[in-house]
């Protein structure tokens, strides 16, 4: 996601560059020290931009006032040092709302909203990928697929009616499947939430129409795995 840092605190604004520069999947386009400034340099924030992090107290124009100013708003995820704004800010209908000063869990957190709601909106009408079977192509819609299994430089995407072997790795289909859906629980495994029957200790229960099968959870997936799923009765 191409994102924009917009505050004229300079320990905030580097602090946001930092965070930024961690996560892989946000990609850093400019940083300005105030509002006017994002005006005057970025004229494609509408076309070109996903994601504003944007403080509100500035000098010369505030950052309400700055969203005001822009025709197609992008996410955004205000960042200030007061919790007074935030009704306000609400109306604007941003992704998050955070305090400084900012932990990097709390600004994943954020973020990883903003992501999922990229993604939903990305492939609202783009629900489906074309896998190549032999010399044809094959669609498949996401809700069709069970899970994906690494096999050496391989890997199976399997769905109700059949199993694809597609050259592939697992890091190259898990970028290009929404993260809303599919989730890495293994090395070996990306599953799709929506199949899930049953979790278990270190164990996922899929079904399919042989059955049941029993998928792996990772120790160096597990954590996120369960922080990203909808859990209820933590």
């Amino acid at each position: 996601m191409n994102c924009i840092i917009i505050d004229d605190d300079a320990l905030s604004r580097r602090v946001i560059e930092e965070f930024v520069g961690r996560t892989e999947f946000l990609n850093l386009k400019n940083s300005f020290h105030n509002a006017i400034e994002a005006i005057n340099n970025s004229d494609d924030i509408a076309s070109d931009i996903d994601l504003i992090f944007l403080d509100i107290e500035m000098p010369m124009m505030d950052g309400l006032d700055f969203l005001n100013t822009l025709k197609n708003l992008p996410q955004v995820i205000i960042i200030s040092s007061k919790e007074k704004y935030a009704i306000n800010a609400f109306d604007y209908d941003v992704t998050d709302y955070l305090l400084k000063p900012i932990t990097y869990s709390r600004f994943y957190k954020a973020v990883l909203k903003a992501r999922n709601t990229h993604e939903s909106k990305k492939h609202r009408q783009l629900d489906e990928i074309f896998i190549k079977k032999n010399s044809a192509l094959v669609r498949l819609k996401y809700d069709d697929i069970l899970w994906i299994e690494a096999l050496e430089n391989y890997v199976i995407i399997n769905s109700f009616t059949e199993k694809f072997t597609i050259h592939f790795t697992m890091k190259s289909i898990e970028n290009q499947l929404p993260s809303s859906f599919f989730k890495r629980v293994h090395r070996s495994f990306i599953i799709n939430i929506s199949k899930i029957v049953r979790i278990e200790d270190n164990s996922i229960l899929m079904k399919n129409n042989e059955g049941n099968k029993i998928i792996p959870i990772g120790k160096a997936y597990k954590e996120k795995f369960m922080n990203d799923i909808n859990l209820m009765g933590r």
